[in-house]
């Protein structure tokens, strides 16, 4: 990115939304280890946020808590911003794990300062949340998070899980508040476990 060529506006607040927009899409460099489901290559952050957002839109009627979908969505577009800073953690890499809430605050500190004080404040409030699971919508929302990869795996001959030695315990445990907060989906989880291990795509 060349950031050189951004011709300020004069105005300080806009000129740092923009830089702020165009920081952002360094979420586009950040591949997860999750496969696009024609194979061809690993999948983005930005795709994958933009996956989950739109995926609040379809599966709030198995919620069993009202939640409210756009707050959802939201966190959903936010809750790997950090990643462009603290890089993306595969959700079942134990050790990769274990300074992973480090890395994140540390980038949450760098990226949200530099947008307007208030919406920095906003954005970095929805990602504390999410991250938290506490409350409906982010007990939704990480739903959604879980749920899209789980599909993908399920697509891609157990893609990830194979490739990173994963257990049926690791991705029930994983699975856990989807179980919790929309268990008729999960239902249709434990299913797919049940078929993975037959498969081998998860090891004993």
């Amino acid at each position: 990115m060349d950031i050189e060529k951004f011709l300020g506006s004069g105005k300080i607040r806009l000129d740092q939304q923009l830089r702020f927009v165009a920081e952002i899409d360094k979420m586009t460099g950040v591949f997860r280890r999750t496969l696009l489901l024609d194979k061809s290559r690993r999948e983005n952050d930005a795709e994958h946020s933009w996956h989950i957002a739109l995926m609040t839109m379809l599966f709030e009627e198995y919620a069993i808590e009202k939640v409210d979908v756009s707050r959802a969505a939201r966190m959903c577009l936010v809750h790997d911003l950090v990643e462009i800073y603290a890089g993306d953690t595969f959700a079942y890499d134990v050790k990769g794990n274990e300074d992973k809430a480090e890395r994140e605050e540390a980038a949450a500190d760098k990226l949200f300062g530099q947008i307007p004080e208030e919406q920095g404040r906003m954005i970095r409030e929805l990602w504390e949340e999410f991250d938290a699971m506490e409350t409906p919508d982010a007990k939704y929302a990480a739903c959604m998070d879980r749920l899209q990869p789980f599909l993908h795996n399920t697509l891609t001959d157990g893609h990830t899980w194979v490739e990173g030695h994963t257990n049926r315990a690791a991705v029930e445990k994983r699975m856990s508040i989807v179980k919790e907060f929309m268990p008729e989906v999960y239902e249709w989880i434990d299913l797919n476990i049940d078929r993975a291990e037959k498969e081998g795509w998860l090891s004993e």
